[in-house]
C-alpha cells in the first residue's frame, strides 16, 4: 500500500506561516510508535524539505541520546528513499534522487519491495492524493490551531470518501487517526483503480 502520514495542526497545516514545525516534538511514546510504524516501511518518497530534516538522522550524532534515537537512527538509514527535488544534485546514505514522474518512482519503488510505502512531505503527497494513488492517510493532529503554513491536503477537485480504519490518543493529547480509502472510492480517471 500506499501510505500518506504526516502531523498536522487542529486546521490541517503541516507547519506555521514561518515554516516552523517545533509544535510537532513527539512524546517518547509517540516515537515509539513512529519508530515501529517506519520499520515496516518497505521506502519512502521525500521532497527536498523532508529528506534534510530527517537526514540528520544520518548524519547527526548529538540527536542519538537515548536506545530509541539510536534504533530509530539505524531503521532511518536502512529505509530506501526516493527523493524529489529541483535544486539537490546528490543525495546521501541509502537515497536516490528521483529520475521520473511520482507515478513512476511510486511503481518503481513498489516493484522492489512487498512492504508498504510511504510519501513524506505536503508538496508529494498532495499530487498522490489528488491521482488517486495513496491508499491510506495517518494523520497526527496535534492540539495546536496554526492559523496557515502548508496544508497537509490538496484541494481535490471531487470528494474521496475514506473510512476511519483506527484511532488513538497519544500523550501530550495528539491524535492519530488512519483512513484508508473507500471501497467504491473512485480515482480520477488518469490514476489507477482503488
Amino acid at each position: 500500500m500506499l501510505l500518506v502520514s504526516m502531523g498536522v495542526s487542529i486546521d490541517g497545516y503541516i507547519n506555521d506561516r514561518s515554516g516552523g514545525i517545533g509544535w510537532t516534538v513527539p512524546s517518547d511514546e509517540l516515537f515509539a510508535f513512529h519508530l515501529a510504524r517506519v520499520s515496516q516501511l518497505g521506502g519512502c518518497l521525500l521532497g527536498r524539505r523532508m529528506y534534510q530534516t530527517m537526514q540528520v538522522w544520518e548524519t547527526d550524532p548529538t540527536l542519538i541520546r537515548t536506545p530509541l534515537d539510536a534504533e530509530f537512527a539505524e531503521v532511518w538509514k536502512a529505509l530506501p528513499k526516493v527523493v524529489f527535488s529541483r535544486s539537490l544534485d546528490r543525495v546521501e546514505g541509502n537515497a536516490r534522487l528521483a529520475t521520473g514522474t511520482l507515478s513512476e518512482e511510486i511503481e518503481s519503488l513498489r516493484a522492489s519491495t512487498d512492504k508498504d510505502i510511504e510519501i513524506s512531505g505536503a508538496e508529494l503527497a498532495g499530487p498522490a492524493i489528488e491521482a488517486g494513488l495513496v491508499d491510506e492517510l495517518g494523520i497526527f493532529r496535534y492540539p495546536i490551531i496554526v492559523g496557515g503554513g502548508t496544508p497537509l491536503l490538496p484541494a481535490v477537485p471531487t470528494p474521496i470518501t475514506l473510512d476511519l480504519v483506527e484511532s488513538r490518543v497519544f500523550s501530550p493529547n495528539v491524535i492519530y487517526e488512519r483512513y484508508r480509502r473507500a471501497n467504491g472510492s473512485s480515482a480520477p480517471s488518469d490514476g489507477p483503480s482503488q
